[in-house]
């Protein structure tokens, strides 16, 4: 099973999969992102984006990975990724689904206020222009279809600790 945790930049994807992960019996974390660094770090580079979701590799990479892992260890993947274009998503889910690989997806979610208080006052990376400029693409995706597509998990009161307890509850069953 993969747990994939969604949400915009900033909101705790990666803290909660932290905590959540030791609650899941046999659970491991798989991040996406290193995926993408992957893709990054091919000479000559790929074609210029702002986003390596972009491009075309991505997503079945993301795919095969998962499936690759959960073939050679079993258990649940914990997945912490942004991903706010339906399609992708699509793509991504459709894959995983071909394969027979169930997922459970949440959305962290934060009110937009608390939101860029926490971008601005993150005392690991700093305030980010990058997860700044994903604010309202994220707003655009939760109204449109992210929230309908996935379980969300509102975080504007909760720690990450408590938002990971609620998620493996319902994992969990």
């Amino acid at each position: 099973m993969i747990v994939w945790l969604n949400g915009t930049h900033g909101v705790g994807k990666t803290t909660t999969s932290r905590l959540l992960q030791p609650l899941l019996p046999d659970a491991r974390i798989l991040d996406p992102e290193k995926v993408g660094e992957t893709l990054m770090d091919v000479r000559p580079t790929l074609r210029t984006t702002d986003d390596f979701q972009h491009w075309d590799p991505w997503r079945p990479l993301v795919v095969e990975t998962a499936r690759q892992v959960l073939q050679y260890v079993g258990g649940t993947l914990v997945m912490p990724q942004t991903v706010l274009v339906e399609r992708y998503w699509r793509e991504i889910a459709d894959g995983l689904a071909a394969h027979g690989i169930p997922v459970r997806h949440f959305v962290l979610h934060t009110d937009t206020d608390t939101l860029r208080d926490r971008i601005r006052n993150d005392t690991d990376m700093g305030p980010s222009t990058f997860r700044f400029s994903r604010v309202e693409p994220y707003s655009e995706a939760a109204r449109t279809w992210l929230h309908a597509e996935a379980e969300v998990v509102d975080t504007t009161d909760a720690t990450a600790e408590q938002a990971a307890r609620q998620i493996a509850s319902a994992v969990l069953g």
